[in-house]
C-alpha cells in the first residue's frame, strides 16, 4: 500500500523511460511484488518492462491459472497481483479467474495487449479492442472489472495510475484492467504529475459508540471473509461482551475453533449443531462482520437470525439486505478492524472471568482397511493431524467434495490458514492458486483437490519450473463426486459422471514433481509428512472410498426450494 501525500511529486528520471517501464515501475511502487501470465507477441514490450523492474511474470500453463495464482498470492499477503496476457484468447482465458478475484475481494491488475487504432475493423488476428469485444465489458468500468482503461495516448497513463492507486487502497478489493496497444508500449513515458491522496476509511469514535449501542444484551457475532484482518479485535470484542461466534466457510480461523463460545460453521459443509447451540444461547442481536451472507454462507435460513435484529458491518454497500430483507437491520459501511477498535473504546470494561477453552483430544482417524480406499472424513482427519495441528502450512480446498469435507471437518485456531472459494467456486481455482500461496508464504502450501478439478486445470508444471513447494492432495474416486452426490440427494440417478481412473502420482513424476499413492488410511500421516518435507512440488494421490456421502444436505434443500420457486 502506498503512503504518498497530495503534495508529493514523482521525481523525473534522468533517462527517458518508455510508457511500459513507467507503468511497471508504478506497479512496483504500489506494492506489487510478483507477476504471472503467458507472453504473446503483442505484449512483448510490457513483459520486458516488468522484467526490468523485477516483476518478470511467471509463465503459467493457462491464463486462468495465472489469475488464480496471482489472487491467492495476494490473499496470502504477497501484495497486489499482476497478470499479463496477450490479445484475444489470452485475455478471455483469464476471465474466470477475474470473476473469482472480484468475488473473493482480491486486488488484481490485468495488463493486456490492445489492438491499435489503425488495425481495428480490419479483421486483425486476435482482435482485442472496445469494438471487437464490445459486448463483453472488458474495457469499461463496472463490467468484468472495477476499473478498465484502454490507453489510446500516453497522456492517459497518469490518470489511470492515479485511479489504480486509489482503487488498490480500497479494503474491499479491486480488480483492474489496463490495455495497451503495441504502438504505445515503447512510446516515451508521459510526465506523471501529482500522486493522488490516500483514501480515509477509518470510522470515527462516534460511529463506534453508535454501533456499540445498537447491540443488545446477548450477541452472536457472525464472521466472514471480510473480517480476516481483524481477528485480534474480533476476539477482544467477544471477550468484552461475552458473545458467541459462528463463521462462514471462508471465515474459519478468525475465531478459534476450540473456544467454547464458538458455535460452528454455517452454510455449505457447515455444522447442524450451530442451530442447537445458538438457540441455547438465545441471542437478541446478530452482528455480521464482513460477509454478504450469500447462499453458501447462510442458505438464507431464517433460523440463523431468528429472534434477533441484525447489525451488519461491511465496506461494500452491496453486502447489505440481500439475505434477510424482512429482518430489522442496522447497516454500517466501515472498515471492520477500525470500527471494532472504536467500539472497544466505547464499551465498558468487562467484569468477571472469561471462559477458557477446554483441552480437546483428537479421535484417531484410523479405520479398518476395507480395500476400497480412504474415506473423505479419514483423509481430513489425517490432514488435521499431520498438517493443521503440527505445521503452519496453509490449506486450500478446491471446489467440489474437497471443500465440503474440508469445511465440515478441519478446525483452525488462527486466520490465514484456510482458503476456500464459496463465492464463485471455480474448478481449478485452488489447483492453480496453491502455487501463488506457496510463493507468497515462502514455504509449503497444500491444496485439497478432486480428480475432476485436477484434470481440468492445474499448475504442477509451473511449480516444477520454478521449484515451488506446492502440494496437491487429490481426492481420487474416478468421478465428479459432488455432482453425483448432489444428483442422488435430489432423487436423480447419476449418469455420465465417471472419470477414467488416473494415476496422479505418475502424472506428477512425468512433469518432474514428487508423488505417492495412498490406499489405506494408516498411510496418510507418513505420506503427508513426506510431501511437506519434499521441498518442491508434490502430489499425494489418495484413493477415495466413494461410499461416504458428503455432508451438504443444506445445499440439496436449497436446490429443491429453487425448483419449487
Amino acid at each position: 500500500m502506498m503512503s504518498e501525500t497530495p503534495a508529493e511529486r514523482v521525481q523525473p528520471d534522468p533517462q527517458p523511460r518508455t510508457l511500459s517501464v513507467a507503468l511497471a515501475q508504478s506497479l512496483l511502487d504500489a506494492g506489487c511484488r510478483r507477476a504471472f501470465g503467458i507472453l504473446g507477441g503483442a505484449s512483448v514490450p510490457l513483459f520486458s518492462a516488468l522484467a526490468s523492474v523485477g516483476l518478470a511474470p511467471l509463465h503459467a500453463r493457462h491464463e486462468g491459472g495465472a489469475v488464480f495464482m496471482a489472487l491467492e498470492h495476494e490473499l496470502a499477503g504477497g501484495g497486489p497481483g499482476v497478470v499479463l496476457t496477450t490479445t484475444g484468447p489470452g485475455l478471455t482465458n483469464a476471465l474466470t479467474g477475474v470473476e473469482a478475484a472480484r468475488s473473493e475481494g482480491g486486488r488484481i491488475i490485468v495488463l493486456s495487449a490492445l489492438t491499435g487504432g489503425a488495425r481495428r475493423g480490419r479483421h486483425s488476428f486476435q482482435a482485442s479492442d472496445p469494438q471487437s469485444l464490445r459486448h463483453r465489458g472488458l474495457y469499461a468500468d463496472g463490467g468484468w472489472f472495477d476499473m478498465a482503461v484502454a490507453l489510446e495516448a500516453p497522456e492517459q497513463l497518469p490518470v489511470a495510475l492515479s485511479r489504480l492507486r486509489d482503487g488498490l487502497r480500497r479494503p474491499q478489493g479491486f480488480v483492474a484492467h489496463i490495455a495497451v496497444p503495441l504502438s504505445l508500449q515503447e512510446a516515451p513515458a508521459p510526465a506523471m504529475g501529482f500522486v493522488s491522496a490516500a483514501l480515509d476509511v477509518a470510522p470515527s469514535e462516534a460511529c463506534g459508540r453508535r454501533v456499540a449501542e445498537a447491540l443488545g444484551k446477548r450477541t452472536v457475532v457472525w464472521v466472514g471473509h471480510g473480517a480476516r484482518g481483524a481477528a485480534q479485535r474480533v476476539r477482544a470484542l467477544v471477550d468484552r461482551i461475552d458473545a458467541r461466534v459462528m463463521c462462514s466457510p471462508r471465515g474459519k480461523g478468525i475465531f478459534p475453533a476450540s473456544d467454547p463460545r464458538f458455535l460452528g460453521v454455517t452454510g455449505f459443509g457447515g455444522h447442524e449443531r450451530v442451530f442447537e447451540r445458538r438457540d441455547r444461547f438465545s441471542p437478541d442481536t446478530t452482528l455480521v462482520l464482513g460477509s454478504r451472507l450469500g447462499e453458501f454462507t447462510s442458505f438464507w435460513d431464517s433460523r440463523l437470525v431468528e429472534g434477533t435484529h441484525i447489525v451488519h458491518v461491511d465496506v461494500d454497500d452491496e453486502a447489505f439486505g440481500g439475505a434477510y430483507p424482512s429482518v430489522e437491520t442496522v447497516t454500517v459501511r466501515a472498515e471492520i478492524d477500525g470500527l471494532l477498535g472504536a467500539m472497544l473504546h466505547a464499551l465498558p470494561a468487562r467484569s468477571g472471568p472469561i471462559a477458557t477453552a477446554p483441552v480437546r483430544q483428537l479421535r484417531s482417524a484410523y479405520v479398518r482397511h476395507t480395500g476400497t480406499g480412504v474415506t473423505p472424513r479419514a483423509l481430513m482427519q489425517g490432514v488435521q493431524r499431520a498438517v493443521v495441528d503440527t505445521t503452519a502450512t496453509p490449506v486450500l480446498a478446491e471446489a467440489g467434495n474437497a471443500f465440503v469435507w474440508a469445511t465440515h471437518v478441519l478446525r483452525f485456531e488462527e486466520p490465514g490458514r484456510f482458503r476456500v472459494s464459496m463465492a464463485f467456486g471455480s474448478m481449478g481455482h485452488m489447483s492453480g492458486g496453491v502455487v501463488g500461496t506457496a510463493l507468497a508464504r515462502g514455504g509449503p502450501a497444500l491444496a485439497l483437490v478432486g480428480d475432476g478439478s485436477m484434470l481440468m486445470a492445474n499448475e504442477v508444471s509451473t511449480a516444477v519450473q520454478h521449484d515451488v513447494p506446492a502440494i496437491w492432495v487429490v481426492l481420487n474416486d474416478g468421478r465428479y463426486g459432488l455432482v453425483a452426490d448432489g444428483m442422488q440427494g435430489l432423487g436423480h440417478a447419476p449418469r455420465g459422471l465417471e472419470i477414467p481412473q488416473v494415476d496422479f502420482a505418475q502424472m506428477a513424476a512425468s512433469m518432474g514433481a514428487g508423488g505417492c499413492h495412498v490406499c489405506d488410511p494408516a498411510e496418510l500421516d507418513a505420506a503427508l509428512r513426506r510431501a511437506l518435507s519434499h521441498g518442491g512440488p508434490f502430489v499425494v494421490d489418495v484413493q477415495i472410498d466413494p461410499r461416504e456421502p458428503a455432508p451438504f444436505g443444506a445445499r440439496n434443500r436449497s436446490l429443491a426450494a429453487q425448483q419449487d420457486a
